[in-house]
């Protein structure tokens, strides 16, 4: 079952972007959680299991800058998904994705987009199975020019 970002399910989604993005803790996720949740340029979509527990979550976005590839304004983004390994490869993934599609055409979007690490080759191969198609590969640089 998939549920909208809540006061109610915050929790458990924070714990699970933890999962995704452990360079923060959970009560950081959960505070960009909860500002998210009355944002209309953001969102969130949870994956309930049967059982009660929450398996999965998916983070979007509108994007009006340029995002590689695209040919329409603005982009569905998906800024991150995850699925605990357990539920991997049973429909969770597709459910999560289908719910930020619908969302991004209720504001306007035909394109949803997407980006993994260059080295993570577990998210390419995700992102091509389901569907998308990778337009570009880049690496990034920054110099410090005070020093």
């Amino acid at each position: 079952m998939i549920e909208k970002l809540s006061t109610k399910n915050a929790k458990a989604c924070a714990e699970l972007a933890h999962q995704l993005w452990p360079d923060a803790d959970v009560a950081e996720h959960a505070a960009d959680l909860m500002a998210m949740i009355d944002d209309k340029k953001f969102t969130c979509f949870l994956y309930k299991s049967e059982d009660g527990t929450y398996a999965g979550f998916i983070e979007m976005s509108l994007r009006k800058d340029y995002v590689e590839g695209m040919t329409s304004s603005p982009v569905a983004y998906v800024e991150g998904i995850y699925v605990v390994e357990s539920k991997r490869k049973t429909g969770v993934a597709r459910a999560l994705l289908a719910a930020g599609e619908q969302w991004g055409r209720e504001r306007g979007c035909s394109e949803i987009a997407s980006d993994a690490e260059i080295g993570n080759e577990e998210s390419i191969g995700f992102h091509k199975q389901i569907g998308f198609v990778e337009m570009n590969r880049i690496v990034c640089f920054i110099k410090d020019i005070n020093s």
